[in-house]
């Protein structure tokens, strides 16, 4: 008597937002694929189930969750997917005003409810698989989360609403999870956490973030660790000996600082003054000279004013920032900040960022230049055209430069994807670096 075989749905999993969301995706996908689902990440082929990942932490953020939601719903209703779900941050958020704006979506979850969204799949949350994720990153490098949640209390933010108090993953368990990643091939690991420097506080009484850092480059084939998201107030300064102590520590520290006028500052609970950052900054670059420190800064905080502005203006062209990036403010209900009046106005916003980012393109510009002639390591991400495109340990995957590599004649690749190589800085751009392959 044969027996009827039944398949799996297929899942297609759409991720937006942060490399927060991208590992959450993965460890999801991990999960539906020891439950034997076939599952793709952002697949433009027919499947069966639509799983969004959203991000609710601005407000284009958020449209660009709902415009995704309602792409699928559309094709819920003209049949292409049989079921949708979302999940994540704007689910977290909102879900119960938008269940009554699209019923077409069959379940929302937010950024906890792993095992709840595999059981309404019918799958099994497996214990034994945590740590465990389907890249959806080039194979050589993985973000790699420390700990979840956030116990700042920054004015203008809501990822604490969304996603929960701190809560950090053991040494043991972060330091099996990287030698899993390096056995299959991973050579970087970017830390991430909404705020890397208070690892610790929460399962071992103080700041360990030094001693994991520590343990993870003692990892067999892991090449680069890169830190992402440290907050300026309480830095760990014994972190700086460790990234000058560690080879395979890149000297890069991505740390948001937002503004730096004292009044601004105060009113975002930054706990932090201009003098205090100035300091800090001092420090870092005496301690660790060749570090590349990139932050991220908001324009248009309620009553930011013209001289306000000026001063950050003033501040970014003198500081020379390695790497930056800017954001306008968003009006977020139920943060602090929400009670003040959002009195900037929106084509404000917009013109004070392209400012900052001409006086960043100026700083990058010349910062570039100097690199001309010298010879760097070089990370190869993939090829793209006529060229292969790597980045420096200077610099992080979708956000900062990269490093151009003409092929050779008739195509050929002069050095390997997911490989090192040693590149000869022929010219440069704003934010981009043009070389040749040495060794």
């Amino acid at each position: 008597m044969k027996t009827k075989t039944i398949h799996k749905p297929t899942v297609n999993v759409i991720t937006l937002g942060c490399s927060k969301n991208i590992y959450d995706s993965e460890v999801l996908m991990a999960q539906l694929k020891a439950s034997k689902f076939e599952v793709s990440h952002e697949s433009e082929s027919k499947t069966d189930i639509a799983i969004i990942n959203t991000c609710g932490f601005i407000e284009n953020a958020k449209q660009e969750s709902i415009d995704a939601i309602l792409e699928y719903a559309e094709e819920k209703k003209s049949g292409n997917i049989d079921k949708l779900i979302v999940t994540g941050c704007l689910s977290e958020r909102y879900a119960g005003d938008l269940k009554q704006e699209i019923p077409e979506v069959d379940s929302w979850f937010g950024t906890k409810d792993l095992p709840r969204l595999l059981k309404t799949l019918k799958a099994d949350y497996k214990q034994e698989l945590v740590g465990e994720r389907l890249l959806t990153t080039p194979s050589h490098y993985a973000y790699f989360k420390i700990s979840e949640g956030c116990d700042r209390k920054c004015s203008f933010c809501a990822i604490p609403l969304m996603r929960g108090k701190h809560l950090s993953f053991t040494m043991e368990e972060l330091v099996t999870r990287a030698e899993n990643l390096a056995s299959k091939g991973v050579k970087e690991l970017i830390l991430i956490a909404q705020d890397l420097t208070f690892y610790g506080l929460d399962i071992y009484g103080k700041r360990v973030l030094s001693e994991l850092l520590r343990k993870l480059s003692d990892v067999e084939g892991i090449e680069w660790i890169r830190l992402h998201y440290a907050f300026p107030s309480g830095f760990p300064m014994d972190v700086l000996d460790v990234i000058r102590e560690r080879e395979n520590i890149c000297n890069y520290l991505d740390m948001p600082l937002q503004h730096i006028s004292d009044d601004l500052l105060k009113s975002m609970r930054r706990g932090t003054t201009r003098e205090k950052t100035n300091r800090l900054i001092e420090t870092i670059h005496e301690k660790v000279p060749d570090l590349a420190l990139r932050t991220t800064l908001i324009c248009g905080y309620p009553g930011e004013t013209k001289q306000h502005f000026e001063e950050l203006c003033e501040w970014v062209q003198k500081t020379q920032f390695d790497r930056l990036g800017v954001f306008s403010y968003s009006h977020e209900e139920d943060t602090h900040a929400f009670g003040l009046k959002d009195d900037v106005a929106h084509e404000v916003k917009q013109e004070r960022m392209e400012k900052i980012m001409e006086i960043q393109s100026g700083i990058s510009y010349e910062l570039n230049q100097q690199k001309i002639g010298k010879t760097i390591k070089v990370l190869i991400d993939r090829e793209e055209g006529d060229y292969l495109i790597g980045r420096t340990e200077h610099d992080s995957p979708e956000v900062d430069n990269e490093v151009l590599i003409p092929l050779e004649k008739g195509g050929e690749l002069n050095a390997q994807i997911g490989q090192f190589a040693m590149v000869k800085i022929t010219s440069a751009e704003q934010y981009d670096l043009l070389g040749q392959v040495i060794s």
